[in-house]
């Protein structure tokens, strides 16, 4: 019974197809000399181990067939009749001269030397020369000390501006694609290298067959995020299934695959922009760790419910044996969010919840089910603060006061709070000032005690000092894997901190600054959680195109942004693996008239053949907003489905709010009601003091940068009367 392995070809093929091709390659694996299957060679092909197979009368599949002590067929995609037997004739599975992994080519015709590329840009009579060739680079150098083939090495040496190189990139693809891009952004050879893992090695024997060597090339971490052996018929039917959405399952980019299985002798950061590939990181690590210690008990968790939820779909399909665990402190994997983890500590915790609240607050209380009012800050501000200045008297400034200082400091007296350090709060406070903000919060306590309540924030810190306090066997969790981090929250970090007890592989940590959409500004080393040391950086964005990811990007534009160890955050080097078309940016003089134009557009796009509806969406800015808007599509004829809580269903475009969006991805999204005071719209209701202000206006741009790369390949915005001031900032005109 022959192997089967399986290229990742990105083939989009429709349902019956899948099910023929599923059938086909399932009988390959039985018996590949079955006459129905016509497993042919080509005539005068590139690679004599090329091979056709019969899906049906009008559909081949191309294979290459790999002998010796045991039969490997490669399966690379399946085209039409004529066009599988020209696409077969030229292409080769070879050995990479440099990093010695097996990687698959297309052989034009005339051969791979025929490489003469005259320049992309600007055009005849031009005096500008070549980009790289300014640098000081050639083309054999690519070829010699990268491995990039001679054709590919020679088109980016002849692109004359950065785009014409980059353009070489994203259209060649895969790992040499991403080895210009990171040329681009000025590392060195010697740091690519290291990047992509060409350096590793690949234990080969002189006295082995070519096909054998191709085998154990197979093996190298490149090799392995292009080709995957498939074990058995369930396997197939997922890979073939999952089509591009779900080639992370198996597919895993050298680095990411670095980051999933390495080993660390404490916390660890993993930053990067959106749709770097964190979040798949993540869950194969969770799945890695697993493996390692089947009896180990590991948490994986998030901010949103929502998030929490896609993560728990995501482990499944990337591997139904790994057991999530029901509860916190089982073995295996227990997903949850983090407040859900925190309420399930303090229900256990029976009489603990009174020494750890009373560590806190400086009181004891039983009360931790119930939540206070949303209006306790400013009744406490009316009730006390009357001689602050106006810009602290804002529930805005308390509750970042409360959070970021008093809590996790465990503050509980005046004195105490006298002397505590302030870091980062941007408003500075003399004792008098310290005396008439210390009496605010006193007198929050004192009405929130009364009414048998506490806030989320104190539901965190309580949960923290509890586990604290308890330590050694009474810790959760062996491994600790965080997914979102920009958007936690001090108390929330000490307690995740004190869930698995300092040591190899205890915190994990997935975060982006940009995408804080949450609560404040956090410098994680103020709070327990040691990564000096050990951080590294996500660049290449595998969801979006080079056109969307450079919108995005420029709404954070003109903001200073900074990451969890408290260093300035920079989106220098992020690049896409995918082309597209421009972002499209349409004004229209009145709500009704955008109303019609997001109606149109969607109109257009479900009449386009291969157009499934639930890869559309409308993303919004509040929820009042998402209501009206799915009401009016409705009365325009285009039925679309709000999404508050839950999965996304099939068979309709869905309206979300931008935060909802988190963690989704559709091919197409319209970005609605982008207009002045709108968007930024947390401005509207709230009063802040100089320094809230400026961190609000940070999230609002994050939220929309959240937004826009939601598309994966159309994006089209949206707006009545004046545009918002955050596209006017640096995303388009």
């Amino acid at each position: 019974m022959p192997y089967l392995m399986m290229y990742n070809a990105k083939e989009k093929l429709d349902k019956d197809l899948k099910a023929k091709v599923f059938t086909f390659l399932g009988k390959l694996q039985e018996d590949d000399t079955a006459p129905g299957l016509h497993i042919e060679p080509m005539h005068d092909p590139v690679d004599p181990r090329v091979r056709t197979g019969r899906v049906d009368q009008a559909y081949r599949a191309v294979l290459f067939k790999l002998t010796g002590k045991e039969v490997t067929y490669v399966y690379v995609g399946t085209w039409h009749h004529d066009d599988g037997i020209e696409k077969a004739r030229k292409l080769k599975l070879s050995i990479n001269p440099v990093g010695g992994f097996t990687e698959l080519e297309e052989i034009e015709d005339g051969g791979g030397d025929a490489i003469p590329q005259p320049p992309i840009s600007p055009g005849p009579g031009s005096e500008a020369k070549p980009l790289l060739e300014t640098w000081g680079f050639t083309a054999e150098q690519l070829v010699e000390e990268l491995g990039l083939s001679p054709v590919t090495a020679h088109k980016a040496v002849a692109g004359i501006t950065e785009d014409d190189v980059l353009e070489v990139a994203v259209t060649v693809g895969g790992w040499q694609g991403e080895a210009l891009t990171l040329m681009l952004d000025g590392l060195s050879f010697a740091d690519i290298r290291a990047k992509l893992g060409l350096d590793e090695a690949v234990e080969q024997d002189t006295r082995d067959s070519e096909d054998e060597k191709l085998r154990k090339g197979f093996d190298h971490p490149l090799a392995r995020a292009s080709f995957t052996y498939v074990d058995d018929n369930e396997e197939l039917r997922d890979v073939i299934e999952a089509g591009d959405f779900g080639a992370w399952r198996v597919f895993l980019h050298p680095e990411q695959r670095k980051y999933a299985t390495k080993r660390y002798n404490g916390a660890f950061r993993l930053s990067g922009g959106a749709g770097t590939g964190k979040t798949v990181v993540l869950v194969h690590r969770a799945r890695e760790l697993w493996k390692a210690n089947p009896g180990a008990r590991i948490v994986l968790t998030t901010y949103t419910k929502n998030l929490a939820e896609m993560l728990a779909s995501n482990l499944r399909q990337l591997d139904p044996e790994v057991p999530l665990a029901s509860a916190l402190g089982e073995r295996g994997v227990y997903i949850t969010n983090v407040d859900a983890l925190i309420a399930q500590v303090l229900k256990g915790a029976g009489a603990g919840v009174g020494e750890a609240s009373h560590a806190v607050l400086g009181t004891a209380v039983t009360h931790v089910n119930n939540r206070t009012a949303p209006g306790a800050w400013q009744e406490a501000i009316d009730s006390a603060g009357g001689s602050l200045p106006d810009a602290l008297k804002t529930p805005a400034f308390f509750t970042a006061e409360y959070s970021m200082v008093v809590l996790p400091s465990k503050i509980s007296t005046r004195a105490d709070y006298f002397s505590v350090a302030r870091p980062g709060r941007g408003v500075p406070l003399n004792r008098a000032g310290r005396a008439q903000v210390w009496s605010v919060i006193e007198a929050y306590r004192a009405s929130t005690n009364i009414d048998g309540a506490i806030g989320y924030e104190e539901a965190a810190a309580i949960a923290a000092s509890h586990v604290s306090l308890a330590g050694g066997d009474a810790r959760f969790a062996d491994h600790v894997l965080v997914d979102e981090g920009q958007d936690l929250t001090p108390a929330r970090w000490q307690f995740l901190r004190a869930l698995a007890p300092e040591g190899p592989d205890d915190l994990f940590i997935a975060e982006d600054s940009h995408q804080r959409i949450y609560g404040q500004k956090v410098v994680l080393g103020r709070y327990g959680i040691r990564i000096v040391g050990r951080s590294q950086r996500l660049t290449l964005n595998y969801r979006t195109t080079e056109q969307n990811l450079r919108w995005a990007v420029g709404v954070l534009s003109g903001a200073d942004y900074s990451d969890v160890e408290g260093a300035e955050e920079s989106t220098a080097g992020y690049h896409s693996a995918r082309l597209g078309p421009l972002p499209e940016l349409v004004s229209c003089s009145s709500v009704s008239e955008e109303y019609d134009t997001v109606a149109a557009r969607l109109k257009a796009w479900l009449e386009e053949d291969g157009v499934a509806p639930e890869s559309l969406a409308v993303l919004v800015r509040d929820k009042s907003t998402q209501a009206r808007l799915a009401t009016a599509l409705g009365d325009r004829g285009v039925t679309a489905q709000q999404v508050d809580r839950g999965s996304i269903r099939t068979g309709h475009p869905s309206v979300l709010t931008m935060h909802r969006a988190k963690g989704t991805e559709f091919a197409r999204v319209v970005l609605a009601g982008v207009a002045d005071g709108a968007v930024p719209a947390a401005m509207r209701s709230e009063q802040y003091s100089e320094e809230s202000l400026a961190d609000a206006m940070l999230r609002e741009r994050s939220l929309l940068y959240v937004a826009a790369t939601r598309a994966r390949d159309v994006l089209v915005v949206t707006w009545s009367g004046a545009k918002s001031s955050l596209i006017s900032a640096g995303a388009g005109n």
